[in-house]
This record gives C-alpha cells, sequence and structure tokens, in this order.
C-alpha cells in the first residue's frame, strides 16, 4: 500500500506547490477539499491544513470537521489552517496587523518539527489573522512581539504555524517539511517515478484485464507517456489514435507517427486536415474556432474509435493539475476538466487517467524512467487547438504554411542555440496585419508575425523569456528572409498576469 500526506485545502494559491515540494522529498501527497476528508483510507501517515484567501472570522470561513484527522493522525496546520484549529480549541483569533517579513522567536527545547533550527527564523506571517491567546491545551512553539506564531498538541501530535513553510523567502522550508513527513509521520520517502510506474502497471493490469482502450494522442508530453504506461500494462489492448487538424507543427504528423512505431506503440493516423480547414473558413471569433476545433476532434476520433471492436474504456493524459483546477474549493472552478473535450460523456465508455495524480515536472520523470527519448519528454506544451490560436483572423491552408516555415525558424533556433530547454514555451503568432517593407529594391506589402517565448511553472502565471539580442536578430533574418509572405518580425514582452500566454 503506497503510504500518503493528505493535504486539506482551503483555497490557499500555492496549494499544488505545496504538494510539488513533499514529492520532492520522496513522500507521496494527495490534495482534497478542506471538506471531502476520506473515510477509512488506512494509508494516510499525516494531515496538512493549507492556508486560504479568508479570514477564520468571515461568515463564509471554511471550516472542517476536525474529529476526522485530530488525535487519528500527525496534523500540521498552515497559516489559515493554525488559526482554525487553535480557534475550534478555544483560542482567541483577532485581524492580523503582522509585518509582511518578521523575525520569529523560536522557544527554547524545541520539539521535533523545529529540529535543527535554532534561535529565530526569517519568514512572512499570515496577514490575515492573528492568535491572540491560545487555551491551555496548546503550547506555545514560536512568538512574534509577544503573540504566538506556532504551537503544539503534543499529546495528540497536532503543529500549528502562522507562517508559509514553502515562502520562497524563506530558506528552511524543506527542513521543518522533512521534520514533519519524516520524524514525525515516519514516512519512509519511497515515492519515485520507479514506484509510481511498478504500482501503476500492477494497478492497470489488474483494472483492465483484457479490455481494449483507446487513447487520443496528441503528440505532447502526458499522453505520450500515458501511451507508453498503458502499453507497458496491457500491450496490444491499448489502441491510440493520432488525428491531424491541419494545425501541427511543420511536418508534426509524420514525425510523430514515427516516433510512436518506434515506441511499438499501436497507432492509427487521421489526416482530417480538409475537414477541419472547411468548417473553419471565415470564422475568426477565437472562440468559435476553438469550439470548431474541439468539436470536429470529437467527431473524428469518435469515428474512427468506432471502427475498432469492443473497446471499452478512453485514456485521457490528465494530470493533477488539471484535477486540483477543476475543484470547486472557493465556490469558483479556475478552469474546467478539459481533456480531449466532451469525449467521456459522447462514447459512454470507462475513463482511464493513469497519471491523474503526478504534476508535469513528475510526469516527465515517468517518461525517462520508462525509456523515452528526451526530445518526447523534453517538448514545450502545444495548446490543443494548435495553430488554430496563433493565427489571428481566419484561417486558411497558405497562413497555416507560413506559420509552419516561420515557427519551424523559431523552435529550431531555439534547439541551435542551445535554449530550448531554458524556455518553457514558445511559438510564432500570425497577425492580421501587413506591413510597408522593402524587398530586392521594391516595396512589399506583407504579413507581420510575434514571437513568443515564455518561462512558467504550471501554466497559471508565466513571464516572458529574456532571449539573446542576437539571438532574435538571427531569427529575424531568417524568417524575412526564407518565409515568402513576412517582412516585419515583432517579439512578444508580455507576462500573464495580465496578458495570457496564447493570443487566442
Amino acid at each position: 500500500m503506497q503510504e500518503k500526506i493528505l493535504i486539506l485545502d482551503f483555497g490557499a494559491a500555492d496549494t499544488q506547490l505545496l504538494g510539488r515540494r513533499i514529492r520532492e522529498l520522496d513522500v507521496y501527497c494527495e490534495i482534497v477539499a478542506y471538506n471531502k476528508f476520506p473515510k477509512n483510507d488506512a494509508s494516510i501517515k499525516g494531515v496538512i491544513l493549507s492556508g486560504s484567501p479568508l479570514s477564520v472570522a468571515d461568515p463564509q470561513a471554511f471550516t472542517s470537521d476536525i474529529s476526522n484527522f485530530y488525535g487519528k493522525y500527525p496534523v500540521l496546520a498552515i497559516e489559515y489552517g493554525a488559526n482554525l484549529l487553535a480557534k475550534e480549541k478555544g483560542a482567541i483569533v483577532v485581524p492580523s496587523t503582522h509585518d509582511d517579513m518578521s523575525t520569529i522567536l523560536l522557544e527554547e527545547n524545541n520539539n521535533a518539527l523545529f529540529n535543527g533550527l535554532t534561535g529565530s527564523i526569517k519568514t512572512t506571517l499570515n496577514v490575515t489573522d492573528k492568535i491572540q491567546e491560545l487555551p491551555t491545551s496548546l503550547t506555545p512553539l514560536a512568538e512574534y512581539k509577544g503573540v504566538p506564531v506556532a504551537y503544539q498538541d503534543a499529546e495528540n501530535k497536532v503543529w500549528g504555524i502562522c507562517f508559509d513553510p514553502i515562502a520562497p523567502e524563506f530558506s528552511e522550508s524543506n527542513q521543518i517539511l522533512k521534520n514533519f513527513l519524516v520524524d514525525i509521520c515516519g514516512c519512509k520517502q519511497t515515492w519515485s517515478p520507479e514506484s509510481f510506474i511498478e504500482h501503476t502497471i500492477a494497478e492497470l493490469k489488474e483494472e483492465l484485464g483484457n479490455d481494449k482502450v483507446v487513447l487520443a494522442l496528441s503528440g505532447g508530453v502526458d499522453s505520450s507517456v500515458t501511451a507508453v504506461l498503458l502499453n507497458k500494462a496491457i500491450g496490444k489492448n491499448l489502441i491510440c489514435v493520432f488525428v491531424n487538424h491541419g494545425l501541427l507543427r511543420k511536418n508534426e504528423f509524420s514525425n510523430v507517427l514515427i516516433d510512436y512505431e518506434n515506441l511499438n506503440l499501436n497507432v492509427i493516423g487521421v489526416d482530417a486536415s480538409e475537414k477541419f480547414y472547411t468548417d473553419l473558413a471565415g470564422v475568426v471569433d477565437p472562440e468559435e474556432k476553438r469550439k470548431i476545433i474541439g468539436r470536429n476532434f470529437i467527431e473524428v476520433f469518435d469515428e474512427e474509435a468506432h471502427k475498432i471492436e469492443n473497446v471499452k474504456w478512453l485514456a485521457q493524459g490528465t494530470i493533477y493539475p488539471d484535477v486540483i483546477e477543476s475543484l470547486s474549493i472557493t465556490g469558483k472552478v479556475i478552469k474546467s476538466h478539459h481533456n480531449v473535450g466532451g469525449l467521456p460523456e459522447k462514447m459512454n465508455l470507462k475513463l482511464c487517467e493513469p497519471l491523474r495524480l503526478l504534476f508535469k515536472d513528475e510526469v516527465r520523470k515517468v517518461g525517462h524512467a520508462l525509456g523515452m527519448e528526451d526530445h518526447l519528454i523534453s517538448r514545450h506544451p502545444f495548446p490543443g487547438p494548435g495553430l488554430g490560436v496563433r493565427i489571428l483572423g481566419d484561417i486558411t491552408p497558405e497562413k497555416v504554411q507560413i506559420l509552419q516555415e516561420a515557427d519551424h525558424i523559431f523552435i529550431q533556433g531555439l534547439r541551435d542555440w542551445g535554449l530550448y530547454d531554458k524556455v518553457w514555451q514558445a511559438g510564432v503568432i500570425l497577425l492580421p496585419v501587413q506591413a510597408v517593407g522593402v524587398s530586392n529594391d521594391e516595396r512589399t506589402y506583407e504579413r507581420a508575425v510575434a514571437l513568443r517565448a515564455v518561462n512558467s511553472v504550471d501554466a497559471m502565471t508565466a513571464t516572458w523569456t529574456k532571449l539573446p539580442y542576437e539571438f532574435l536578430e538571427q531569427v529575424s533574418n531568417d524568417i524575412i528572409n526564407k518565409v515568402e509572405g513576412i517582412n516585419r518580425v515583432t517579439f512578444d514582452i508580455s507576462s500573464k498576469p495580465p496578458a495570457t500566454i496564447e493570443w487566442e
């Protein structure tokens, strides 16, 4: 049985990052909504309560039935979680006036949570609430200006800290987390890509048996790793379908099919580009383009899948951020589950999502452990609608070809200059404008493009990548000189927020 730490999410913006930090310490964890504590789960080794944007005094404050875990598991409550637990045990909690950065004084003869730390630590305190007075059942462990900012209930193995242990400026974060996970909860730190593969393949064999599974491949990391993992478990009972909607990168359809064949995957390639071009003709609204591309993909995939007899499962490359972002923690869904659109509802198949509990970096590690080629694992994310959201205005085969050529020069340039792996995502956008230029001593009036390169962890935020001027100059010259129809190149220096990564 895979031991795990359970994180109760009260809506903190960095709950995903907390989960990733725990996984980086080779301890498996899962994130659930604050009010969804699983019953009778023998694999739980400890519980963490997250922060929240709310105050515990808010009439709509999130609360949890602490009898589910208090005194039953070791507990680490963070910021809002610490204030909530303290209040539930009788503490006086009032609005906070803490400074952003604080020096916390640790009590002498501290215990296991602060093992390895001495004297004081500098970090950012919770700025929403503060504990004015603790009940006698809770012992103060640290203070700031006479106010308790960490406490414990030794008898019940409960700790509360009124600061964020994974704040970027807090250098002791791993020490505190490791103390809780290993010394207090007794986690063995056996979580690894290899252990995940072994455990998951065994589960898939048992769950799927001799059933047939169909998977929509996109050429991206998530669906590719999903395919290889399933292939290890059920072999030729996995049938993959790779649909070319005509909006892929240059030569991507043929190149990806070759890659998949080299992985011994059972793949059906479908070139449906003409159907997509026909239905997209004259459409300029971005959302309408997305809907047409999504609807057509479902229709094409469904038609191919129905040619296969006795399929019982639909596999998807869903990963953990997709699952977490679909949870309505605060009452507002960040984004709805989007993998393969509405296929599960339309096809009436059982759903198989072997990567649904992995973060993106973990998916890549699993891919490497499965022996996949680096160029498949390290690929930049690419939008489902492909170049359809990088051609502003209407889509035509001519525009697609122009953009494919420009995009190929940019991406190949990043590889040639050793910059590809230093960028999280990159691409070229074809703008709906024309500009005056000069070529062969003649006036031209041709298209303009924008280069886009960003760095990110999870696509929720992104910063524009500072590429060398010499590189940008070379790429600009190559695109203008080699791609007929383009005479101007710009570079997008917008970050997210307020801009989005894609232009549509």
